[in-house]
């Protein structure tokens, strides 16, 4: 990206390569009962526990997937992406997993997609892996996209990482080192504040190629009040 980044840096792995035994998913949702379902059950095809984190929904999110058989940990009123996925890594602590799998619920990502990374977490050193969508970014609509190659430029300097996709969801975490980073945000921010943790700590970081599905789905993004907070946190950050 010609900032004269580094690599992510490799540290000894802290415990036995993940399998799928090792690892829990973690998905945090808003009103997403037409495609959490499919989710799970694809989730449920690859690890063995699912936690949901409904974030206030008022359609049907809750019951569509305790009837897949995902815990399901509700949080009223909304809180934020941030908030939500939070309180599913405390559960999956509480529950004795060492990874959590963390991806939307919007059926944007695809759930086959947690065995590869977990094998891309077999490389030393590996506390992340984080997807990327920009290997071939045609299926991301025109906006996000511009969006997100500023954002991941900006977050790249201020982690000394270069992160094609800093923005991107889908990633596999290890959940002792998760823990120790002290991560405050509580919305879309999120995934920023934890490139720059993990690249700060010098944790290792591994970017999995992976095709993101675009529907009818709209974002629950706000593009004024999310905007604010994450150019809070930026100023925050430095």
């Amino acid at each position: 990206m010609g900032f004269g980044l580094h690599a992510a840096r490799r540290l000894p792995h802290p415990s036995p390569v993940p399998s799928s035994l090792d690892c829990v998913a973690v998905v945090p949702c808003l009103n997403e009962a037409a495609s959490i379902g499919n989710v799970v059950r694809g989730l449920n095809a690859v690890l063995p526990a699912v936690i949901v984190i409904d974030d206030g929904s008022s359609d049907r999110t809750c019951a569509v997937a305790r009837a897949e058989g995902a815990e399901v940990l509700e949080l009223t009123p909304t809180r934020g992406k941030g908030a939500a996925l939070a309180l599913g890594w405390s559960r999956a602590a509480e529950r004795g997993f060492e990874w959590v799998l963390c991806l939307d619920g919007d059926g944007q990502h695809d759930p086959a997609d947690a065995a590869l990374f977990l094998a891309a977490a077999d490389r030393p050193g590996t506390r992340m892996v984080v997807g990327n969508r920009f290997h071939d970014p045609a299926s991301i609509p025109w906006v996000r996209r511009c969006t997100n190659r500023v954002m991941s430029r900006w977050i790249s300097r201020r982690a000394g990482v270069v992160f094609p996709d800093s923005q991107c969801g889908y990633r596999l975490v290890h959940l002792p080192t998760l823990t120790t980073l002290g991560l405050q945000t509580t919305h879309y921010e999120i995934e920023s504040e934890m490139d720059v943790a993990f690249a700060r700590a010098g944790h290792g970081i591994e970017f999995l190629p992976i095709q993101a599905r675009y529907g009818k789905e709209r974002s629950k993004i706000d593009p004024v009040k999310d905007t604010l907070r994450w150019f809070g946190w930026w100023r925050r950050s430095r």
